[in-house]
């Protein structure tokens, strides 16, 4: 009895108290069973993962740390249709002893629009918050099988993993002299709205009865309940971890109708992938069929005007990128919309700070120049960070005439600028209670180019063989991140 005890995840906090739980506790609990689960995939047995998966969704460790991903999360003061949030000690932890199978019922989503960039409204299912913990907590159990099975060359919503992995691995397959020439840029169709859901309830290896309450949800809008018959809710906590099964398997179906010695590598984040080819009528008349079967038996196709075979020397965008070759020299640079997209965003931000604090609008700029920059910086950026840098002082310079409209050059550069050692700095003078300060907006260029170490593709975060790796990535990562900091201090 005392084994089972402890295999389920004992409780980490003696009576009632929120703030008394031992999450470094519950933390390790929960990754040994993932590890476990992991194990057992490997080994192909997947009665013994369906065991495990029942043991972590039934543990007090797992249930305390879905609660807490909803709380700490962008979205948790966002409600479902109920209203309910919870914001205090109290309200989590009942939270947690109410996360239970028996009985469960998925409420309906609240349907809300953000736009996206092509000016069209993308639909978001916000699910209440039980049942985002309810997806929290049975994802914990289902990452570990997606990490074990999924493709290699996957890179979005998997941990330990990003866009510079894919940019990275873009470089990889392209950079050589004899690398291949053509490219097929894959876009998929509305994908997560038209995803089957008979293909995910026979596939998905996961409780079918909480998978059948969540993608048969449906959703309010306008006061109407809609019935959701295909799709995962975008929104939902495990929607990405859904979408991600349903297109592993992709880089072995297009591997496996291509020939020896023919190039082709798959590289994915989420629903956007390339392909590489040794030549266009490979990637056109083989490899393109494939995906489409593929696809289709999931529900999916690709969308037609997204997607695009090219030739190296013309370049493609991807993920905000634009590897192309130069004279058989292959430089990946931002790409143009993406700029575009980056200005705009600078230039809504300096408009909407005409007659506001100067300090206020600074720190604004900061963040967003410094999110995009850190963004760009693994890839030939420098030049386009000179360029954005330019661009921003003009927007500044303008907006400075147009609140100030009766003052001269002069006195705009001695109020709003200094020269450092190295350029002339917007800046703004802040009284503080230890007196004054000065905010700096900072330039692109002042985020150093720094070359990406990519992840091992085989690397899976629950293999205990791989553990010294991933410790490895998280110290180097740490290191760079304090030398970027002192270097920043001097």
């Amino acid at each position: 009895m005392a084994a089972i005890v402890r295999l389920t995840g004992a409780p980490s906090v003696n009576g009632n108290d929120w703030k008394a739980i031992n999450w470094h506790k519950a933390r390790r609990e929960v990754r040994r069973l993932q590890i476990r689960i992991a194990k057992a995939v490997r080994d192909g047995r997947y009665g013994r993962v369906k065991a495990l998966q029942w043991l972590l969704t039934r543990s007090f460790s797992g249930k305390a740390l879905a609660v807490k991903r909803v709380v700490s999360n962008r979205g948790r003061k966002t409600p479902g249709v109920d209203g309910a949030i919870w914001s205090t000690p109290k309200q989590r932890m009942t939270a947690v002893q109410n996360l239970k199978r028996h009985g469960y019922k998925s409420l309906p989503l609240r349907r809300i629009y953000i736009p996206k960039k092509n000016g069209k409204m993308r639909p978001l299912g916000i699910p209440t918050m039980h049942d985002r913990a309810m997806q929290a907590l049975y994802a914990l159990a289902l990452l570990p099988v997606a990490e074990t099975t999924g493709d290699p060359n996957s890179y979005g919503f998997r941990p330990y993993r990003s866009c510079a992995d894919a940019i990275q691995q873009c470089f990889n397959s392209l950079a050589k002299r004899y690398s291949p020439q053509w490219i097929l840029e894959g876009d998929i169709k509305a994908c997560f709205d038209e995803i089957s859901h008979q293909w995910l309830l026979k596939h998905i290896p996961m409780d079918n009865f909480m998978l059948h309450q969540w993608l048969n949800a449906g959703y309010f809008e306008g006061g109407t309940l809609y019935p959701t018959k295909a799709g995962t809710p975008q929104g939902g906590i495990i929607s990405p971890l859904l979408a991600n099964m349903t297109l592993d398997g992709l880089e072995v179906a297009v591997k496996a109708v291509t020939p020896r010695r023919t190039k082709v590598n798959v590289i994915r984040y989420a629903d956007d992938f390339v392909i590489t080819g040794k030549t266009k009528e490979l990637l056109e008349d083989t490899i393109k069929p494939a995906i489409e079967k593929f696809l289709e038996e999931r529900g999916l196709t690709l969308s037609p005007e997204k997607t695009r075979i090219t030739r190296i020397e013309d370049g493609f965008n991807f993920l905000g990128q634009n590897p192309r070759k130069y004279k058989g020299k292959l430089l990946i640079k931002p790409a143009v919309d993406n700029v575009k997209t980056f200005m705009a965003k600078v230039r809504e931000t300096i408009r909407k700070f005409t007659a506001k604090k100067t300090g206020d609008m600074i720190r604004t700029l900061n963040a967003i120049i410094r999110g995009w920059a850190n963004y760009h910086r693994h890839n030939v950026a420098f030049d386009t960070f000179k360029t954005v840098d330019n661009r921003i002082f003009r927007h500044l310079w303008d907006w400075a005439k147009r609140r100030h409209t009766h003052k001269g050059k002069r006195w705009l550069i001695q109020t709003y600028w200094f020269s450092s050692p190295k350029a002339w700095v917007f800046s703004a003078a802040e009284k503080t209670p230890e007196g004054k300060r000065r905010v700096e907006l900072i330039r692109a260029t002042s985020i150093g180019i720094e070359r990406h170490v990519k992840i091992r593709s085989a690397a899976n975060p629950f293999d205990p063989k791989d553990a010294a790796y991933f410790e490895k990535r998280i110290a180097d990562r740490q290191r760079r991140r304090a030398g970027r900091a002192i270097k920043k201090a001097a």
